[in-house]
């Protein structure tokens, strides 16, 4: 899974999912499951090829957004049927990312609580480095 979805420029071009899956940082494998989820809707050509435009990229950018910062499949999968349901959905849509958004806020919140434990390590070991080096000499 990706930590981050870049930012890259969408042309008004139709991608292949191998094209989009490079752009995005994720495998073909990934794009696949979502649309096998029910997460994303692809158009295909007479061939069966999947074609991705400009509104594909920028909702996967999203989702990849929402998996990266820790929301389960399913609550994405809940998203997405009410931004189907269009503007009648607005409010419970912001409700489900205020909600997401104080979670992800939390683990930040923890994340930084652990990191400071680490660092607070790493400066007893500098200063156990520093004084075995001023022993020394």
């Amino acid at each position: 899974m990706p930590t981050a979805t870049p930012a890259v420029p969408v042309s008004f071009a139709l991608l292949s999912i191998g094209e989009v899956a490079a752009r995005l940082g994720v495998s073909v494998h990934t794009l696949r499951y979502y649309e096998r989820a029910g997460l994303i809707d692809v158009p295909r050509q007479e061939s069966g090829v999947r074609r991705y435009s400009g509104r594909e990229i920028e909702l996967l950018r999203f989702l990849l957004a929402l998996r990266a910062t820790g929301m389960p499949i399913a609550l994405i999968r809940r998203y997405i049927g009410l931004a189907r349901l269009g503007e009648v959905s607005e409010i419970e849509r912001r409700a489900l990312l205020v909600q997401h958004r104080g979670d992800v806020l939390a683990r930040i919140e923890a994340l930084n609580t652990d990191l400071g434990a680490i660092e607070r390590k790493i400066e007893l070991y500098d200063q156990k480095c520093d004084e075995k080096h001023r022993e020394t000499k």
